[in-house]
């Protein structure tokens, strides 16, 4: 028996849902609360591996306070011979989107001090170049 891949287009729009309720601070159960679902049909979703409704993506969108096209942003579809193939992701993207990036984002917004804004930023910028220069020198 073959086991069906789920669509690029569905584990990206599931990525998105996950990447938008952890910047919102939610568990998946609070979200499948919202939704009336379990916790498990939402970790499907956030898989791509149950497809989620246009009408559900709605609700989606209004409990997490986005357009839908939110969902759909960074979506790149290549052609080729054999059809549509997804793109590799940008380096950026697949950090900022991490559970550390999410985590880190959600946080630093929460800093409302323009002043600690800026030492947070140059802390991080100090630590990379360090953390660069220890990997060069191995």
């Amino acid at each position: 028996m073959i086991t069906k891949q789920p669509h690029h287009v569905d584990v990206h729009v599931g990525g998105r849902v996950k990447q938008r309720r952890l910047l919102r601070g939610l568990s998946q159960e609070q979200l499948g609360t919202s939704l009336g679902l379990t916790f498990q049909q939402v970790q499907k979703y956030e898989k791509g591996t149950n497809r989620i409704s246009s009408s559900r993506l709605w609700e989606i969108a209004t409990i997490l306070g986005v357009p839908i096209s939110f969902f759909y942003e960074g979506l790149k579809e290549k052609a080729n011979a054999a059809g549509f193939a997804e793109q590799s992701q940008d380096p950026f993207v697949s950090a900022a989107s991490s559970t550390e990036g999410l985590k880190l984002n959600r946080y630093f917004i929460q800093i409302t001090d323009a002043q600690v804004r800026h030492k947070v930023l140059e802390l991080v910028k100090t630590l990379a170049k360090a953390s660069q220069s220890a990997t060069e020198k191995k």
